[in-house]
């Protein structure tokens, strides 16, 4: 493996490691070396690939976002005219019983979004605009989205009640929340 191979790998195992660090443990309670400690580097090699821990969140934002574009690719793929309803009915399950740190970024970060600086903003607007563009591009299928705002709703949807969900006690309570959900994306279950 040549240098920049290693170098380019050693760059990605940190970004993946931050999304997970900053997922489970937001921005203000993450540090450098905690980032650097998930990615199994040290501190000096974490600052060898980015400037400053602001650097790594938006890139981490991009990167967990491009994964979240990709996701809704492979379900359209993979489902054709079924995609959608595939693609909530995941969302709405093994995204909300995931571990938080391998959760959506859609989901788990905004509000730490809301709280950072004006350039980690644009860039999460820029994805979250490139993801509901995905939806509404999308293969015909049962009750997806057909305009943005239409898409914007129907993230929201989604986020909201694995949000909501994953900060109940009750898992009974948290099933009902997915199911209502889904029962408003979907339609009533036949």
């Amino acid at each position: 493996m040549s240098r920049a191979e290693q170098k380019a790998n050693t760059r990605q195992r940190i970004l993946e490691g931050s999304g997970r660090a900053f997922r489970k443990g937001g921005y203000a309670g993450t540090g450098v070396d905690a980032l650097a400690k998930e990615a199994g580097v040290t501190s000096g090699a974490f600052y060898v690939h980015f400037d400053s821990k602001g650097d790594a969140f938006r890139e981490s934002l991009r990167q967990g976002m491009d994964d979240l574009r990709r996701g809704i690719l492979y379900f359209q793929s993979e489902h054709r005219r079924a995609w959608w309803p595939e693609f909530v009915r995941f969302y709405l399950s093994a995204k909300r019983t995931c571990d938080l740190s391998e959760g959506c970024t859609l989901q788990t970060l905004p509000t730490e979004v809301a709280r950072s600086d004006l350039e980690s903003r644009i860039v999460f607007e820029v994805a979250l605009r490139e993801v509901a563009q995905v939806v509404v591009d999308g293969p015909a299928s049962p009750r997806a989205p057909r305009n943005f705002e239409a898409a914007c709703s129907a993230l929201a949807s989604l986020v909201g009640a694995v949000t909501l969900a994953r900060a109940v006690g009750s898992p009974a309570f948290a099933d009902q929340i997915a199911n209502a959900a889904e029962s408003a994306l979907l339609g009533p279950a036949r």
